[in-house]
This record gives C-alpha cells, sequence and structure tokens, in this order.
C-alpha cells in the first residue's frame, strides 16, 4: 500500500507543479472530505471542498487569483495509505501584488487508489493580510 500512496503523491506534486487540471483532479475520489482553513470572505478558495468537481473548481479558482513564486518540499511522510507533506511557498496574490511565504503541511489519505481526504495547514493570517491592500 505504501508503494500506491507514494506514487499517488508524487503524481499529485507533479500535476500540482504543472498546473495539469485534469490529471490532478482525476486523482480525488468522486466524493471528497476537503478542508483549508482560513478567511473565505477574503480568500474564496478556502474552505471546505466535498466532491471532485469542487476540487476542480478550487484550482482554478486558486490559479486565477494566484501566482506562484517559489515552493519547497521537506518531507513526505508515508505511512499505508496515509501521507504528510510539509515545506513553505511564496505566491502572489494577484489582487494586491503583495507576496506571501508560508510554511504548509497537507494531510492525504488514500482509499481505492483516490485521495478520499485532505487538508492543507498554512498561514491564513498572512494568506488574509495579503489580500487586503
Amino acid at each position: 500500500m505504501n508503494n500506491v500512496t507514494h506514487k499517488i503523491i508524487q503524481d499529485f506534486l507533479k500535476y500540482l507543479s504543472e498546473r495539469n487540471l485534469a490529471e490532478l483532479t482525476n486523482l480525488f475520489s468522486e466524493t471528497v472530505d476537503w478542508y483549508i482553513p482560513g478567511d473565505e470572505s477574503k480568500a474564496g478558495w478556502l474552505g471546505t471542498r466535498n466532491n471532485r468537481q469542487e476540487v476542480s473548481d478550487f484550482f482554478e479558482l486558486l490559479w486565477k487569483n494566484t501566482e506562484p513564486v517559489f515552493a519547497n518540499i521537506d518531507n513526505i511522510f508515508v505511512d499505508k495509505e496515509n501521507a504528510v507533506i510539509t515545506g513553505e511557498f511564496s505566491t502572489k496574490m494577484l489582487k494586491t501584488n503583495k507576496i506571501v511565504n508560508s510554511l504548509f503541511c497537507i494531510q492525504i489519505h488514500i482509499q481505492d487508489n483516490k485521495i478520499v481526504r485532505y487538508r492543507l495547514l498554512e498561514d491564513s493570517f498572512a494568506v488574509s493580510k495579503s489580500l487586503s491592500k
């Protein structure tokens, strides 16, 4: 199972970096338990998602409103069907042209070769602050 989980995580990171929406969203189950905490009134891409189409909508909205500056993966931990990815990123908010820098931690759970649970923890205060003029 570790090999399957590891492959899905590697594919996730590859498709994310390529902004390959079709392949990226295909890694997710039809039903998803997705949550990224933060101020949804300022960053509409934050919050919950419940299905693959909403995951696709998330990435479209995120990519329309942000531009990646830098990303680094520090660690990838895999334990059976669970994975944790840690690192840091810098992203330009296109609305304000401000750069947000943050550490991040992504928790992923795989079931039947699909991502069924996704949590992204980041500096949501910095994201919110970077979206204020």
